[in-house]
Formats: C-alpha cells, sequence, structure tokens
C-alpha cells in the first residue's frame, strides 16, 4: 500500500511531463538547402526527357517518385511536417517547368471524329423508317 502511494504520484508526475515534450520549430533553411540538392538531382535527370517536346509523364515517373521521398524525408528531418506550403511551392515549380504539356488535351483527327459521328447520325435517320415498317408490317401477321 505504501509502494502503491509512493508510485502512483511519481507515475502521473512522468506522464504529465512526457506529454509536455516541445517540439522544435520547422527549420526552413535546413529544409530550403536540401530540397535544392533534391531538386538539383531530379533536374539532372530530367535534362533527357524532351520535357520541352510533349509531357515526359510515363518515362519520368520513377524520378518524380525519387523526389517526392526526398522532399518528404527532409520534411520530416527539418521539422517542418506541418508547413505543407513548403511541399507545395517545391512541386508546383516543377510542375510548371516539366509538366506544363501534360494538361493540354489534343483533338481527334477528323476522320476519326467523322468515323465516330457518322454511324450514329444514320441511324437516327434510320429508325424513323424502321420504326414505320415495323407497324405496319406487324397487323399483317396477326391477320389484323
Amino acid at each position: 500500500m505504501v509502494l502503491t502511494a509512493l508510485l502512483l504520484p511519481l507515475i502521473l508526475i512522468w506522464a504529465g511531463t512526457a506529454a509536455k515534450k516541445v517540439v522544435p520549430s520547422c527549420d526552413q533553411h535546413m529544409f530550403d538547402r536540401n530540397v535544392y540538392n533534391c531538386l538539383s538531382d531530379f533536374n539532372r535527370s530530367m535534362e533527357t526527357s524532351g520535357y520541352q517536346d510533349s509531357c515526359p509523364w510515363p518515362t519520368v515517373r520513377r524520378f518524380y517518385i525519387k523526389l517526392k521521398y526526398c522532399v518528404d524525408d527532409w520534411v520530416s528531418a527539418s521539422w517542418c511536417k506541418g508547413q505543407g506550403f513548403l511541399v507545395d511551392k517545391v512541386f508546383l515549380g516543377v510542375h510548371q517547368t516539366y509538366f506544363s504539356h501534360c494538361g493540354h488535351v489534343h483533338d481527334p483527327p477528323l476522320f476519326t471524329c467523322i468515323m465516330l459521328i457518322v454511324p450514329v447520325i444514320i441511324a437516327a435517320f434510320l429508325i424513323p423508317f424502321l420504326c414505320i415498317n415495323i407497324t405496319t408490317w406487324m397487323p399483317r401477321i396477326y391477320g389484323h
């Protein structure tokens, strides 16, 4: 009983101080310096991708994932996890530089459009004739 009476206050004091751990603030300078190294590696990898002419996405996926892991590691190491705008700023710059052609949708060639539209137009014109034929043909079968 005496041991419990002595241990209980110690446990409560320890639990109270453990809950009040001080988390360091975001070291943005450390984050920026190390993410610059991540971006330098990514930029070197992208030099041969042909990103200036078209969307390089499928071929550079592994470089992008490597960049994401590198940035995520430095977000954690520099205590900047709650500062999402820092990561957003990095990837917004990457997307503006390398993936600006990826969002452009090009119309299909004219021949493809014609081949998709013409059957629908023909069917729309033929359905009334088919309906008239069926309605006049059905009474003949049943003898009306």
